[in-house]
Formats: structure tokens, sequence, C-alpha cells
């Protein structure tokens, strides 16, 4: 190639450039003639080695996190864009770093597959190439399979219903799915349920605990629960409540704290934050999200980011959410505990069927100082 050649190339490629860059910026190169000159000129505007410059980075780098339900491939552009821009300055990452920020910057919905990515490891260092591959695959295998990205474990429905609920619950002696027959149980106009229904209180049949005319028993006695477990179920806590809608299940297969009543929550945050899919595949909702409080035995534990999901019949405390707020999760022989370091946050020991918190009475800290017990099991009768 000629000189001529070359001097026509350099200006189309030094006209090409001009054409992409804003207004203020290209006045400020308009006197560069080559293009090796114009991109020294916006090194040295853009790309200084300086402090300022690299705090500026490092903060991007710092701060990026893929949304829920965002695209991988644009998350993993913006990533390499810092990462590049970062080497720009002096700033190296290896491959293993480079994996590792991978990771820590996907959405609580993929703990799942950070925890496995991490445990297949072993000694062995990660690489960025094989990570930002699994996760690819991994968004493919979501899209094809239906599952949100916002969740791929919310699926507390499938689970089977045990007919035989515990006496004294002030329930009808079954329970059905749907909507309609929940709300004719707990209708007290109902002819039909009202033949059924034993009193909590009295013990007799024919109405219900808040029609009941005679004498309150001791107080302390309803604290107990009485909830029928299924075999096989995962590892539960659960509290001990008046409706299916308050009771609150402590689940391995959750990725995040999710509940429906919006009165748990204090510092409530509003927004979109996605959707869910149960496993009748119904789609619900995330309309916000907050800090729900349970107070053990005078002490506060603070649920931290709680999904609200008004369609959703459960109210879910993650067991992985809380392994990555660093609580441990144990139920060995007749006890069961939760703790955070070396600070126990609740423990119990077997009572029949039921895993009975320890000491005295614990609850969650609700509006207007609502007070509920709470007890655990391990298998959940939904």
């Amino acid at each position: 190639m000629n000189d001529e050649d070359w001097t026509l190339l350099d200006r189309q490629a030094l006209g090409v450039i001009r054409l992409t860059l804003s207004r203020n910026v290209a006045f400020n190169i308009a006197k560069e003639k080559t293009t090796a000159g114009l991109m020294a000129a916006l090194s040295s505007m853009y790309e200084k080695p300086s402090a300022s410059n690299k705090v500026h980075l490092m903060r991007r780098l710092f701060n990026l996190r893929m949304t829920e339900g965002a695209s991988v491939a644009q998350h993993l552009n913006e990533l390499n864009t810092v990462t590049t821009q970062l080497s720009s300055v002096g700033i190296e990452f290896d491959e293993e770093v480079r994996a590792l920020i991978l990771l820590s910057s996907l959405p609580e919905s993929w703990n799942a597959t950070v925890t496995a990515v991490s445990s297949s490891s072993g000694s062995n260092k990660l690489t960025f190439d094989d990570v930002r591959d699994l996760v690819l695959s991994e968004e493919i295998r979501r899209r094809e399979s239906g599952e949100s990205s916002t969740s791929s474990v919310l699926h507390t429905e499938s689970r089977g219903r045990n007919s035989t609920r515990g006496n004294g619950r002030g329930r009808s002696n079954y329970r059905g799915r749907s909507k309609d027959r929940r709300s004719k149980s707990r209708n007290p106009n109902n002819s039909h349920s009202s033949k059924t229904v034993e009193c909590w209180n009295c013990g007799k049949i024919g109405h219900y605990k808040n029609q009941c005319k005679s004498a309150s028993k001791d107080h302390e006695a309803k604290a107990e629960a009485n909830v029928t477990s299924t075999s096989g179920g995962d590892d539960a806590l659960i509290c001990s409540l008046e409706s299916n809608e308050e009771s609150w299940v402590l689940d391995s297969g959750a990725s995040f704290h999710a509940t429906s009543q919006k009165q748990f929550f204090e510092r409530y945050v509003p927004g979109n934050l996605g959707k869910v899919y149960l496993g009748n595949d119904q789609p619900c909702a995330i309309i916000g999200k907050g800090v729900v409080k349970i107070k053990l035995n005078g002490s506060v534990w603070e649920l931290k980011d709680v999904r609200h999901i008004p369609d959703l019949r459960k109210n879910l405390i993650s067991v992985g959410q809380l392994a990555s707020e660093g609580y441990t999760t144990i139920f060995h022989g007749d006890d069961w505990k939760i703790s955070k370091g070396a600070m126990m946050v609740a423990r119990g020991k077997k009572n029949g069927t039921l895993f009975m918190t320890a000491g005295g009475r614990c609850s969650i800290a609700i509006a207007a100082e609502m007070k509920i017990p709470i007890c655990g099991t391990r298998d959940l009768a939904t």
C-alpha cells in the first residue's frame, strides 16, 4: 500500500470517528488531522491514569449489578466495558478475580447458580470464560423452560396438602385448595361450614371461637401449635397463626424472602421488581420490598429485602438468603437452631411432631405492636 492509499484510508477512518462523537467532544479534537492524533487526544482527555479516573471507574465496577430480568449478554458487555477501561488506566484483574466479580454481580435469583459454580470449582481457580459460558447457558435454560429470571424455586404451591388438620384450630376438618372453599370455611354465616367447625375455645361443634360465649381458656395454652406434618418435606420454620396467609415458612427452595402481607413491612419501598411463577405456572408480580422484624425472647431478628408478592399464599423465609447474610440453619435429632456466627438467633426442641422454640414466646413484629406466636417443624403441611 502506497502513501496515497494509506492517507485516503486514514482520512476515511477519521471521518467515521468524528461522526460518532458528540458535538461537545468533536470541538475539542477539531484540529486533529490524522486518526492516530485524534485517538491520542481522546486518550489524554478520558484515559488519564489519574486517581480521580481510577476512583470513578472502580466505583462503577463496585456498583455494577445485574437487575432482575435483564439480559446476561448486556450485563457482560457492561462489565467488560468497565474492566477494559480500568485496564487502560493501569488496573488489571486476573481471570479468577474477573470470574468472581461476574458471579458477585448477579441478582439474588441466581444464588443457586452462584453456589453451584463456586462449589464445583473446588480448589481450582475459576476462569472468566468458563463462568461466562455457564451463566449464558443458564439464561438459555431458564428461557426455554419458561422460568422467570427473578426466581426459579418459588414453587411452594406444588407441595401436597394434608386433608387432616390439628384439633382445636378453629377451622373445618377439610381445607380445599381453591379460594372459594377457603372463603366458605371462614364465613360464619355459611351453614355447611358451621356444621363441621370445632370451636377453638370450648371445643364444641357449630361455631367459631369469635362467636363463642364461653370463658376464654388460659392465654398461654393457645400458643401451642398443632400442625399435621407430611412426609418428605423440606426443613421448615412455621409461625403458628390463625390463617394460612400469615404462616411464615423457612424454605431452602426460595431464592429470597417473600410475603403477601404489606402490613408486615417496615421501611417499605414500592416498585416493579419483576415476576415469579408458582407451581401452577401462575405469574405473580413483585410490587415492592422492605424489612420484616421477628422478635425472639427480647431480641430482634431483622429480615432484609423481603419481597412483596400479593398473590403469594405462603410467606417465605429463604434459607439461601439467610446463608448469604451469614446465618446457619441446622436440624439435628430433636433440636433445631438458627445462628449467626457465635450468636444464637433461634433454637428449640422436638415436642411431638413440632420443633418448638426454647424459652419464652416468640413473635413477629407487625404494625400496632401485634404479637404472633412462632414455632418450628421439619416438615411443612401446606
